[in-house]
């Protein structure tokens, strides 16, 4: 598609200087005396070009949006594929905004230098080109004559160059920052309603945008710079060639069709040269944008996984095992020598003030990262042996923040699988407690969710969140809060669901209120990212340690609230 985009537009830029050329009979035969007999072939020729000229034009457009279409879409295909390889350190350091403005306003600023580059070499510069042979062709010294100044370009584009490349880095980190900051509007639209802060999250997105329209301004204006130059560049050459030729031509040195021929030759590369000297401009805009995906593209996971795993996937309830385990987020450590073991098919609740590294460990066990040191073991086989898809099929995870996507409901507890009978989602809907409210719901199943599950109340979020963890029947159960979000007579419903749901499998609980927890075949204490007692409840109780007063505290309050 580009070879033959190029070649209509090469076709296309030769029409300029066969129109040029095209001139010199017009005046010098057509409008002399008997012109009547070449006035017709002459004619013909002229309207000939112009059709061709309007084919080619129609044609090389349209490839070219064809094109630069589809190359934005393949690149940002491929860097939303390359970004869902990377790990969840990357996506820490990165906000949502940036990644979207590097994805989608980097690849559109691309987008368009296809178009430009394919008319300033295939159109352009070929028009340029036929346009000074017909110059040469009529007078070299008139040609020489008609760019004497352009010398006079070469410094000021140097300039130009660099200092346009700073400019488009600049703005496109401006983009990015407004990205970022719409995106922590929306998404927190309810704490700044609820603390009144629309006049300040205003003025932060008002001087983002300030900086922005100067950024932009500036660029503008030096873009704009080097076409100016050309302006004064060709009007200098024209001063000249008229002096030099309106002598001759006044002299009978020359006729008025190799002067009219010649003039309208200068005259038609003016638009090219004023396009070739735009394109410059947006080659720095583009080079800036092309070198911010590149550097996106260089980002390697730090989690370096075999691409086989050693030994085929568990399908049995797995034991889970904490060895010595340490990890941190950047600085700031979070698990200090964690070391417990879940044995299979039984439940293991995580228990512990906030901050102790209870989400941590679900976060080890699932891959979202990997241990700074220690060993974490499933069945026996360290996480590191496994690939990341091998690890994540063990196990099916419920979190207090159960997110949604903006799709159908069906879609949400699917999550692209094929391979599910109804029976098996009326099933999963019927132990999630989810069967009453999703029958009231306008369109059942195929009710829109919402953007993170809006039109859902947060209890009817979880128990879709729920469902779906269901319906994956995966061998290991984890459990963040899972019922956080129901009230009591609905927690009591769907704690009983989720006791029947881990039979078979190894569980595990994160939960605070220790209450939900009694039952456990085997509690873990944790405190600063260790674990300071493991037992059952009533072993615990009997210890008097962290659990105890843990415990106590909560029977406390419970009473107040009485």
């Amino acid at each position: 598609m580009l070879a033959l985009a190029f070649a209509v537009m090469v076709i296309e830029g030769s029409t300029l200087g066969a129109l040029s050329y095209m001139l010199e009979p017009l005046f010098d035969r057509v409008f002399a005396a008997g012109g009547d007999a070449v006035l017709w072939p002459v004619g013909l020729a002229i309207f000939g070009l112009f059709a061709l000229r309007a084919a080619t034009s129609l044609m090389s457009k349209t490839l070219l949006a064809m094109i630069s279409q589809q190359v934005a879409a393949r690149m940002q295909g491929d860097l939303l594929a390359h970004l869902l390889r990377l790990d969840m350190g990357f996506f820490n350091r990165n906000s949502p905004g940036a990644l979207i403005e590097r994805v989608q306003g980097d690849t559109l600023a691309v987008q368009g230098i296809w178009i430009s580059l394919l008319a300033g070499v295939g159109r352009d510069m070929v028009a340029l080109v036929g346009l000074l042979a017909v110059a040469i062709a009529i007078d070299p010294q008139w040609t020489l004559a008609a760019i004497i100044g352009t010398p006079l370009l070469i410094l000021p584009a140097a300039i130009l160059r660099r200092y346009l490349r700073r400019k488009a880095m600049h703005l496109r980190d401006q983009a990015g920052a407004r990205a970022t900051r719409l995106d922590e509007i929306f998404h927190g639209i309810q704490a700044i309603k609820l603390n009144r802060m629309e006049a300040y999250q205003n003025s932060r997105f008002a001087t983002i945008l300030e900086r922005i329209v100067r950024a932009e301004t500036r660029n503008a204006a030096g873009k704009a710079v080097l076409p100016s130059l050309v302006d004064l560049v060709t009007g200098l050459g024209f001063l000249a060639v008229l002096m030099l030729g309106g002598r001759e031509v006044a002299t009978g040195e020359r006729t008025t069709g190799e002067f009219m021929a010649f003039f309208s030759a200068m005259v038609l590369t003016f638009q090219p040269i004023r396009r070739l000297g735009d394109m410059a401009g947006m080659w720095q805009m583009a080079s800036a944008s092309l070198e911010r995906i590149v550097s996106l593209l260089a980002q390697t996971p730090a989690q370096h996984r075999p691409e086989v795993s050693a030994s085929a996937p568990l399908t049995l309830p797995p034991s889970l095992s904490f060895e010595d385990v340490t990890f941190g987020y950047g600085e700031t450590p979070v698990l200090n020598g964690l070391s417990f073991r879940a044995e299979a098919g039984e439940v293991t609740a995580l228990v512990g003030p906030s901050g102790a590294g209870k989400t941590t460990v679900f976060h080890l066990l699932t891959g979202l990262a990997d241990p700074a040191s220690g060993r974490v073991e499933i069945a026996g086989q360290p996480t590191t042996d496994l690939t990341l898809s091998d690890q994540r099929a063990l196990f099916a995870a419920v979190s207090q923040d159960s997110a949604l996507f903006d799709d159908p409901l069906r879609d949400n507890l699917l999550l692209g699988r094929k391979d599910v009978a109804q029976a098996d989602i009326d099933q999963a809907l019927a132990m999630a407690q989810a069967t009453a409210f999703v029958a009231k719901l306008p369109n059942g199943l195929e009710t829109e969710a919402g953007p993170r599950g809006a039109t859902l109340s947060g209890g009817q979020r979880q128990r879709i969140a729920i469902a779906r963890a269901l319906l994956r029947d995966a061998p290991v159960l984890l459990l963040d809060e899972a019922t956080s979000a129901l009230d009591a007579a609905s927690e009591a419903a769907l704690s009983a669901a989720l006791e029947a749901a881990s039979a078979g499998r190894t569980t595990l609980v994160i939960a605070h209120r220790l209450a939900t927890v009694r039952r456990a075949h085997r509690i873990v204490v944790m405190d600063q990212g260790r674990a300071v007692e493991i037992g059952t409840h009533e072993e615990l109780l009997a210890k008097a340690g962290l659990y105890a007063k843990l415990h106590a505290l909560q029977f406390k309050d419970q009473e107040t609230e009485k």
